[in-house]
């Protein structure tokens, strides 16, 4: 039986007005396989015509011919360093912050982040019984080192990588395909979902079954699964102990379009308000726009009534969104942790895009400056950010430099804002931090986060990737002081397979929107 321990303590959407990002839908955008390969087809753009696969890969450059051992298997397909950092201005300075790094060397980190995906499918693909997973090793100098059974072969093929000095292949026991076969008979035998409860730890080269939850510590069939699994497996706890959920508050952003990481109030059954975080707009196969936030605002022991979410419930509140009922839209069981929340009526009207919209309707997240990110104060600061796809948990990787933006917020005397419990000091917006797991089954984070903050999204800076939405994280109060505080988000793509398994519905995150209908020229 399934059993959580969340409370609900909904959560509000942040950023301020100028900035926003919409909650993008999880929009895989594979029209078509360009020539070249897995890793050319990686580096297509996410396009909103056609989602049918994760765009998380893309936009790494134009493709290229398919690589041979030995060849420069990305070389002219990675963009320029100095290209990356530009679009990434804040991942760069968390890097030269955290890792006491010059410019140059970050832009490079970031560069390699970006070639690192396409080529992890690529060698997914090439070479299926020797690959076994990377990750970016920031602490050691910024190395993308890759795993495998038999290393000659993946050096070779790698070799001609543009930052190939940063670049190291190490020995391990089990490829990716065998890890990966091994969660599957896991999941079968305890009933649970491989991905989700039970996860591959790449640099571990082993499996981890996640107790507490869809299986429990004491599960009798437990030992004899680890037993059989065929490849080393462990058991452990999801979440660390005394985790909490971030949810509660919002600021002002009551202009179209919505975006993601805004704020969502949310009336509960005991008259108390609380709320979220926007996270991205996902569209249904019906052209419908929808919400993205957190399960745990809207349903729970204090959320047995049908919600309502308003941004400013206090004033001038505005109408966002609806529970759904019928069907449910929503689930509060990390990392199944969302409410895909349609509007209320008349309130799309409010958040659309106009009719006639005399720019590009992208769909948006918002980057909100805060005064403890390094980049409020050059040129680029407080923006809009597009979102051109999304990457698939199981594409995301240790050590990438990830962008987070939530809502939360304490109002200060006489300021007439629901207060989510962030404390004094806390300021909502926009922090950058570092992939240091995914063990909880979702993304685990270094970013500061508050109560308040929870459905808020997770991306990548530099090319607008969607990743998650907020779920749970360590205990914390004010001013970001830790910067090893750790937090957990829910997966898009896991939400997405796991709304649309049960509904059917064809929900996707799209590139544009939320439109109310065709764009007239």
């Amino acid at each position: 039986m399934r059993t959580r321990r969340r409370m609900i303590i909904a959560g509000l959407a942040t950023a301020a007005c100028v900035l926003g990002t919409t909650a993008v839908v999880l929009a895989s955008g594979v029209d078509r396989e360009p020539a070249g390969g897995p890793l050319a087809a990686a580096t297509a753009d996410a396009t909103d015509a056609d989602p049918g696969g994760p765009a998380g890969t893309a936009g790494l450059g134009a493709a290229r011919p398919s690589a041979t051992p030995g060849s420069a298997a990305a070389a002219g397909a990675a963009r320029p360093a100095g290209a990356v950092a530009k679009d990434g201005p804040a991942s760069t300075s968390y890097l030269r912050a955290r890792y006491r790094l010059g410019a140059d060397e970050a832009a490079r980190r970031l560069a390699l982040q970006e070639l690192s995906a396409p080529l992890a499918e690529e060698l997914t693909t090439r070479f299926p019984d020797q690959y076994a997973g990377m990750w970016l090793d920031q602490a050691g100098g910024g190395v993308l080192t890759i795993a495998a059974t038999d290393p000659a072969p993946l050096r070779a093929a790698v070799a001609g990588l543009p930052d190939a000095a940063h670049v190291k292949v190490v020995p391990v026991r089990h490829s990716l395909r065998q890890l990966t076969a091994g969660t599957t008979r896991l999941a079968s035998a305890l009933d649970a979902t491989a991905g989700s409860d039970v996860v591959v730890d790449v640099q571990a080269n082993e499996v981890t079954v996640l107790t507490g939850d869809v299986v429990a510590a004491d599960d009798p069939r437990l030992a004899d699964a680890l037993g059989a699994a065929g490849v080393p497996a462990q058991a452990r706890t999801r979440l660390p102990a005394g985790t909490v959920q971030k949810a509660c508050d919002p600021r002002y952003c009551a202009q179209a379009p919505m975006r993601g990481g805004i704020r969502l109030d949310v009336p509960r059954d005991d008259d108390t308000v609380g709320g979220c975080t926007s996270g991205f707009n996902l569209r249904a196969r019906s052209g419908a726009y929808y919400v993205l936030t957190a399960g745990h605002c809207v349903v729970g022991g204090r959320h047995q009534e049908q919600d309502r979410t308003w941004h400013q419930f206090l004033g001038p509140k505005v109408p966002i969104g609806v529970e759904s009922t019928s069907p449910v839209l929503a689930e509060n069981a990390y990392p199944t942790d969302y409410a895909v929340i349609p509007y209320q009526p008349g309130a799309a009207d409010r958040w659309a895009y106009p009719r006639r919209a005399t720019t590009d309707p992208v769909n948006l997240v918002n980057y909100w400056c805060v005064s403890d990110n390094p980049n409020c104060t050059d040129e680029e600061g407080s923006r809009d950010v597009p979102i051109t796809g999304y990457v698939a948990a199981s594409a995301v990787q240790v050590g990438w430099i990830v962008c987070a933006t939530g809502s939360a917020y304490t109002p200060k005397a006489g300021e007439t804002y629901v207060d989510s419990g962030a404390g004094a000091g806390y300021v909502p917006g926009t922090r950058c931090g570092e992939v240091f797991g995914r063990g909880s089954g979702g993304i685990d984070v270094y970013i500061c986060a508050r109560p308040g903050d929870s459905g808020g999204p997770l991306f990548v800076e530099s090319t607008g990737k969607a990743l998650g939405i907020l779920s749970d994280g360590d205990p914390g109060q004010g001013a970001c002081t830790n910067p090893n505080e750790r937090n957990y988000y829910a997966p898009v793509s896991t939400i997405l397979d796991r709304v649309n398994a049960r509904t059917g519905l064809g929900f996707v995150l799209p590139t544009r929107g939320p439109l109310l209908g065709p764009i007239a020229p």
